[in-house]
């Protein structure tokens, strides 16, 4: 039996944080610790060993999210994901240069918790400088043809991107990405997220 994933928590405020770990727990996961401040962040993240860590970007301290995830990225080389409140493109643009694994706005529900954590995972796994396949050699392969506004958000989605961050960036509407989600859907013959990551990781071996 696989053991659970654990997890690190960095959330300023304690009730969201133990609204997360409680989630989490009954989804199957292990909470590896919790911290509420960076200091105390910056502690754990090289004694508790996680598997992957949640980062709330804007922590009421001298350090935020992002400066604890370079330090996790110099030094520690596990996986993490953003929590915040806020989604302009200069808290994102900030927070790439981190090469996080995901990236979730609040309020969020456990769904897209869930799907943002596995998909952290698995990419985690794909080796470096492993290269994506191009949209070209993509239609060679799929049965329907992909437009390329539909091979942009399935790049987006393999960085992590959940649905409103994807309508926020392409400047359209969440139903227009449930849209364009459900056509990728169908023409790669898959149901979720996690299975448009793992066939585009098939196709680009």
């Amino acid at each position: 039996m696989e053991k659970p994933k654990r997890i690190l928590i960095v959330e300023d405020d304690p009730l969201i944080a133990e609204d997360i770990a409680e989630s989490l727990k009954e989804i199957g996961y292990e909470i590896a610790g919790m911290a509420y401040d960076a200091e105390e962040a910056l502690s754990l993240v090289g004694a508790v060993n996680p598997d992957i860590a949640i980062l709330d970007i804007n922590l009421d301290s001298d350090k935020d999210g992002i400066q604890i995830a370079d330090h996790i990225q110099k030094n520690q080389k596990f996986p993490f994901i953003f929590l915040t409140s806020y989604a302009d493109r200069a808290t994102i643009e900030r927070a790439k240069h981190t090469r996080p694994m995901g990236y979730i706005v609040k309020p969020f529900d456990e769904r897209d918790l869930f799907t943002a954590l596995e998909i952290a995972l698995f990419n985690y796994d794909i080796p470096q400088g492993q290269k994506i396949i191009t949209l070209e050699e993509l239609n060679k392969k799929s049965t329907a043809q992909l437009t390329p506004k539909e091979y942009e958000i399935i790049l987006q989605v393999m960085d992590g991107l959940a649905n409103k961050q994807l309508a926020e960036t392409n400047f359209v509407s969440l139903n227009t990405i449930k849209t364009h989600l459900k056509n990728i859907y169908d023409k790669l013959g898959v149901n979720s997220r996690t299975q448009v990551i793992a066939k585009m990781r098939d196709y680009s071996n």
